[in-house]
């Protein structure tokens, strides 16, 4: 029998079935963490966003980092933000197998950070794969791009906007397209 909650087991990469019997706990956290979401999308003084976001992280955000709301999180435990980091409006962030924006990163509107997944095979379809999302200093993710779960973006890199990026990026360089490839080096 396995001791650890469901919520370590995710940030383990353990995938998650629907019939697993504290399945249950991510939903009713869900909820939880969208009440505080309804007050921090529209609070207006950034003291107050950041207030809001650090209960829903579970910990302090840097007084260096700004965030443009609305911000859609699932859960928000998962999720680690560095210090002088822009997140711009309506931003989805999927957490539940582990996001993590080291210090510098900048991103635009209507980026996608999608930490979970499911099986493509009909019969396992609802149950949760979650990878980890990383990404490194000074990074840059263009509007409209999407992360897909277990991506590395590298320190420095660029996302062109619109980008699907389902593979690991360099430092030092930038992506574009659907899927993302390498454009040119920095």
């Amino acid at each position: 029998m396995n001791t650890e909650d469901i919520f370590e087991r995710l940030r383990n990469g353990e995938i998650i079935s629907p019939k697993d019997p504290d399945a249950y706990q991510m939903m009713e956290a869900s909820f939880a963490t969208k009440g505080l979401l309804v007050q921090m999308n529209v609070a207006t003084e950034p003291e107050e966003i950041r207030g809001f976001l650090s209960q829903i992280i579970g910990s302090e955000i840097d007084g260096t980092v700004n965030v443009f709301t609305p911000l859609y999180i699932n859960y928000g435990k998962h999720t680690k933000i560095g210090k002088n980091v822009f997140i711009n409006f309506d931003c989805v962030f999927l957490d539940l197998g582990g996001i993590t924006i080291e210090d510098y990163v900048f991103i635009a509107p209507k980026v996608s950070l999608l930490s979970e997944g499911h099986p493509t095979s009909r019969e396992d379809r609802h149950s949760l794969i979650p990878k980890a999302i990383h990404i490194k200093k000074n990074a840059w993710i263009g509007a409209g791009a999407t992360i897909l779960p277990g991506v590395t973006i590298g320190e420095n890199a660029v996302i062109a906007a619109g980008a699907v990026v389902s593979k690991n990026v360099a430092p030092n360089t930038v992506v574009g397209g659907v899927p993302a490839k390498f454009i040119k080096n920095i």
